[in-house]
């Protein structure tokens, strides 16, 4: 196995890459009693359309997730309860570009770990079980439709992309779901579940060769081939400028969204940062816009903005509860426009880097926090623990030039949750 120390962060991490092509980290935590797995494939609910065996298959949406729901079944039972037998806390989630299973445990850690790698790896279902979890997510489905919250997501999302599977709800829909079959999930199983579309990750008090030894024991020894995805040609516009829904809800909700460029290839962390960085600076809770529209009572507490990226796509959004979202964005939108001609005060420019780079680094005392973003960096090309040399390389004009891009009145959408009258 390759070792790496990283001494800025005073951690290391063992690599090791099987010849079916899983990758596996092992980051040594020696003297914790907690260890930690996290078993991902790189498929989330943007990968809808993709090709296999040299035919392009156009799948429902939701199916990622519903795959998910699905994986826990095994011929002798269900896995999470053989997990939660051995002490295991387990559970998994789908994101937009990654289904990930994991546990957390103090005993019995390689046994939970051959159960993981097996249930994964091994799908069985069945049309009865198949139809049945069709009610089950479907009343998910509804309940979550009823949130306001993903509501007014969902239809940002939809505003600001025309093409893009990353206006498709991870979770689909009743109608999508009702035509997943277990022919079709055994079909994404077998196109991206194979160990060279996968990554493990051990978090913990463990011995990395036994890691990489099990894995080699329990996995399939063929990795498959790599499978081509397509996630929709996507242009510079947006698709529509606002969007608004009534509810049953108290006060007016929104959210904008700004369609900024999307990473290249080899500047994935790089633009991570920089995106945060430049929503910190002209939306954070100590910048000044935030301590203006908070004083004239355009926004609450509830105010708050975040800097996201998905395949082929990226985009900066805030918003929170405002009677007046309309003069929120416009505020938004002068001061991106002020900073990024008059420059960003020094002091401010520091505060905002300091708390970042903390809060990175505060990550690293999370075992999830560590696996998931290894795991996403792999997926992604970059190696998360190289963040201090990309914050040391990043000025406060990478940050104004963001600003000017990205945060204009052409890259901009409104989306609203107004009471229902």
């Amino acid at each position: 196995m390759k070792q790496s120390f990283y001494e800025r962060l005073g951690e290391s991490v063992y690599r090791e890459t099987l010849p079916n092509g899983l990758q596996i980290y092992v980051v040594p935590k020696p003297g914790y009693a907690k260890k930690y797995a996290f078993f991902a494939t790189r498929y989330g609910g943007m990968d809808t359309c993709f090709c296999l065996n040299g035919q392009w298959l156009d799948t429902p949406a939701g199916i990622a997730h519903y795959l998910e729901h699905k994986m826990f079944d095994t011929k002798e039972g269900n896995a999470l309860q053989e997990l939660a037998k051995n002490g295991a806390e387990p559970n998994a989630f789908t994101s937009n570009a990654m289904t990930g299973y994991y546990f957390d445990s103090t005993d019995h850690f390689e046994e939970n770990l051959e159960i993981l790698l097996s249930f994964v790896s091994i799908p069985y279902f069945t049309e009865e079980s198949v139809a049945k979890e069709q009610g089950i997510i479907g009343q998910e489905i509804r309940m979550v439709e009823d949130n306001p919250d993903w509501q007014i997501y969902v239809r940002m999302m939809r505003a600001l992309y025309q093409n893009s599977t990353a206006r498709t709800s991870i979770a689909g829909t009743v109608e999508s779901i009702s035509h997943i079959t277990a022919e079709t999930l055994y079909d994404c199983h077998k196109a991206f579940y194979t160990p060279s579309n996968m990554v493990l990750t051990v978090v913990g008090d463990v011995d990395p060769i036994h890691v990489v030894d099990l894995a080699r024991r329990v996995l399939p020894r063929e990795g498959g081939p790599a499978i081509p995805r397509d996630h929709g040609t996507e242009p510079p516009e947006v698709a529509e400028k606002e969007t608004s829904l009534a509810m049953e809800v108290s006060c007016p909700q929104f959210l904008t969204g700004f369609k900024c460029a999307p990473a290249g290839e080899k500047d994935y962390l790089r633009t991570a940062v920089i995106g945060d960085l430049a929503c910190d600076i002209l939306l954070g809770d100590s910048s000044p816009l935030y301590l203006r529209l908070y004083d004239e009572g355009l926004i609450n507490t509830s105010f708050g903005g975040s800097f996201e990226m998905m395949p082929g796509v990226a985009y900066l959004y805030a918003g929170g509860d405002s009677k007046d979202a309309r003069k929120v964005r416009e505020e938004i939108l002068k001061e991106a426009a002020r900073l990024a001609k008059e420059g960003i005060g020094e002091d401010f420019y520091q505060q905002v880097k300091r708390a970042s780079f903390g809060s990175n680094l505060r990550g690293l005392n999370s075992f999830e926090n560590i696996a998931v973003s290894l795991t996403e960096g792999y997926f992604n090309g970059y190696d998360p623990f190289h963040f201090p040399q990309v914050f040391d390389e990043i000025t406060k004009e990478d940050i104004q030039n963001f600003l000017r891009e990205n945060i204009t009145e052409e890259r901009c959408v409104l989306s609203e949750i107004v009471p229902r009258e």
